[in-house]
């Protein structure tokens, strides 16, 4: 027998036993299905991580108080607790880092916002104009504080959408009075909507002059985060050796601050997100596995079944090879179609996943075709002793097998 009629006997057999064939084939089904539903989840958390920190800014250094710093483990500028950045370091990163386009200090607080009968918890944030450009922010509606309002210490605010939601659904608040904290201050802008970020939904800030918040508010003299943008991305290196310098000599120790990049922290987050999904995936393919070892267990029956047949086929001259290669044929063909449906339903399920619970998922190649090989050697693999058993039986006690 040739290849091809192997394949036809094969087919013929898997027809002639529908309902145990799809039994067998659903194993592999749930299986593929899993892993391109598990790793589709994965993926779309990564790119969704990925999106948020491109959208805080381009080309941008993150420098913080404090280092904090663990034998073996790479500085991500997490967040210090010593008290040493100030205005003046800003001025100095602007006037003396030419590879520095934009720098934009950052004071960050939750406090208390109030309007008419209305009140809310809510995050502050403390900053000059050059914020937006730096985090890439826009305003939709008024404007934002100019550096005027900085020297002067002015009493203005601009809110995200989601306070304006939630104080003032009806009304404009734009030229309103908001209470922050215990100060007051005018509202002459709205941010444009950003939406969420990690566990921080950005629409939910007021934005403030970083000397109204200093002055009125917190009552510090400190800034805590400094956000430089490079010219550049070829820039980032020279900028950031550029800051160390200029902060180093101000400071006394590199010690008493830390910089990161967009790229430590996006490299950082995909590492979280890799292991994430290949976690995912390992769950999902043990019922792959599960899948191989029901394929094995019919073909077994099969090869019990069909005794008589194979030693009627072996006395008509069939060789040991077609043998071998009829049953391994079958397994195969369990599996292929088996995985096929499986990516099928994989990919279904997928979109329904995202669509109902709001997950983000994504579909690529690699993420069908890794499955459905795996499904594929599966097959071979728990075909191969059944097959091999069909093969070696002896002729004539295969004839007298009742």
């Amino acid at each position: 027998m040739n290849l091809l009629e192997c394949v036809s006997v094969a087919l013929i057999s898997v027809r002639s036993n529908k309902m145990r064939s799809g039994l067998t084939m659903l194993g592999v089904i749930i299986g593929v299905a899993a892993v391109v539903i598990m790793v589709a989840i994965g993926e779309g958390a990564n790119l969704q991580v990925s999106s948020q920190i491109q959208r805080l800014g381009s080309n941008l250094l993150v420098v913080t108080p404090g280092r904090m710093r663990e034998p073996g483990v790479r500085t991500m500028g997490a967040f210090g607790s010593m008290d040493v950045l100030t205005l003046d370091d800003v001025e100095a990163i602007r006037d003396e880092c030419p590879s520095v386009l934009a720098v934009a200090p950052e004071i960050s607080s939750r406090v208390q916002v109030k309007y008419g009968t209305g009140s809310m918890q809510t995050q502050l944030v403390a900053t000059t104009p050059e914020y937006l450009s730096v985090r890439a922010f826009n305003v939709s509606e008024g404007m934002f504080f100019s550096n005027v309002d900085v020297h002067s210490s002015g009493k203005v605010a601009v809110v995200g959408q989601g306070i304006v939601d939630e104080l003032s659904p009806e009304e404009n608040l734009i030229g309103k009075e908001i209470k922050v904290g215990e100060t007051r201050l005018s509202v002459i802008g709205i941010m444009e909507t950003k939406g969420q970020s990690g566990m921080m939904n950005i629409d939910d800030t007021v934005y403030v002059p970083i000397t109204t918040a200093q002055k009125r508010i917190l009552g510090t003299k400190y800034v805590r985060t400094i956000y430089a943008q490079a010219l550049n991305a070829k820039s980032m290196s020279s900028a950031n050796d550029e800051i160390v310098s200029v902060l180093t000599a101000r400071l006394g120790k590199a010690e008493a601050f830390s910089i990161s990049n967009q790229a430590d922290v996006l490299e950082a987050a995909q590492d979280v997100t890799r292991v994430f999904t290949v976690l995912l995936a390992g769950i999902a393919g043990v019922s792959l596995l599960v899948g191989g070892i029901g394929v094995m267990n019919i073909m077994l029956v099969s090869v019990t079944e069909r005794t008589r047949e194979i030693g009627l086929r072996k006395s008509v001259g069939a060789r040991i090879t077609d043998i071998l290669l009829q049953f391994l044929i079958e397994s195969i063909v369990l599996s292929v179609v088996g995985g096929a449906i499986g990516i099928i339903v994989g990919i279904a399920g997928s979109k329904i996943a995202a669509r109902v619970a709001g997950w983000p998922s994504a579909i690529s190649p690699v993420s069908v075709l890794i499955p459905f090989a795996f499904a594929v050697a599966v097959g071979l693999f728990f075909g191969i002793y059944p097959a091999s058993r069909a093969a070696r039986l002896n002729p004539v006690e295969a004839l007298r097998y009742e």
